[in-house]
């Protein structure tokens, strides 16, 4: 195709920040405008997957078999209701992964050589990181071009950030030197919260333009879809969560398209 897609993995190890969703319904967005996206479940909660409708029972193949197993990533690839949109799930025994990792040659790059031919297969494949800085998400950090961290707009908000970023850093001097952020989203707000302002302003105030434009709403809509096994896009198209997803996907597709020449013409 001469076409190569972009890896963007989502992470913080704070919990409950909104990884998962922003997973999902940016996977479900960016799927929605017709770009080939494949979402890959790296949390052994195996919650990316559910939430898009997978049941276990029925899987065919998972991420810990690409890691550990050696199957290839191609035949690990499960539909969903969106005709872009594909994905790589996970089950519990992902747990496991992080000690059986531990004493493997390359353990830091088994997610990257799995993932590397389905690179031009794919505009953006998304990583769902779980809630912590162990081989998993180290995993995820070499192989993305890049990170989205979901910040929730709550007074601990901040706490760990730094942890994160520096975690960041270290990936860049030694394994991953190409990694960039991608930005931070805000989740969880609640309009009627003044710490929620609070957070905000202080977040744009302190990380500028590294801060995306949408903002997730604290919403009940996106909090019901999972159980439903379905992005919020096909849940309730018209609920503010989804606004902002969409919007949130619009930037992102944005942000990826070629820059009109500054040339003159004579």
């Amino acid at each position: 195709m001469g076409h190569v897609g972009r890896i963007i993995c989502i992470s913080n190890q704070k919990g409950g920040v909104g990884k998962t969703t922003t997973a999902i319904n940016l996977a479900a967005s960016l799927a929605s405008a017709e770009r080939r996206t494949l979402l890959v479940d790296m949390d052994p909660q195996g919650n990316a997957g559910s939430g898009l409708g997978l049941k276990r029972e029925n899987l065919t193949g998972t991420v810990y078999d690409a890691l550990l197993g050696g199957r290839p990533a191609s035949e690990l690839i499960h539909p969903t209701e969106l005709r872009f949109l594909q994905v790589i799930p996970a089950t519990p025994d992902l747990t496991g992964a992080e000690v059986e990792l531990v004493n493997l040659e390359r353990r830091e790059f088994r997610l990257r050589e799995a993932l590397l031919p389905l690179k031009d297969k794919y505009d953006y494949i998304i990583i769902d990181c779980p809630p912590s800085l162990g081989l998993l998400t180290l995993n995820a950090l070499v192989t993305a071009d890049s990170v989205l961290i979901p910040l929730q707009c709550e007074y601990y908000a901040l706490e760990g950030l730094s942890q994160l970023t520096h975690t960041i850093d270290l990936v860049k001097q030694g394994l991953n030197p190409s990694l960039k952020m991608e930005g931070i989203l805000l989740t969880m707000f609640d309009a009627r919260a003044n710490i929620a302002h609070q957070v905000v302003d202080e977040v744009r105030g302190y990380f500028k333009d590294q801060v995306f434009q949408a903002v997730v709403p604290r919403n009940v809509r996106l909090s019901e879809c999972p159980s439903f096994g379905k992005p919020i896009i096909l849940y309730d198209i018209k609920s503010k969560g989804c606004e902002s997803y969409l919007a949130l996907g619009r930037e992102l597709m944005r942000r990826d398209s070629p820059k009109p020449s500054k040339r003159r013409v004579a």
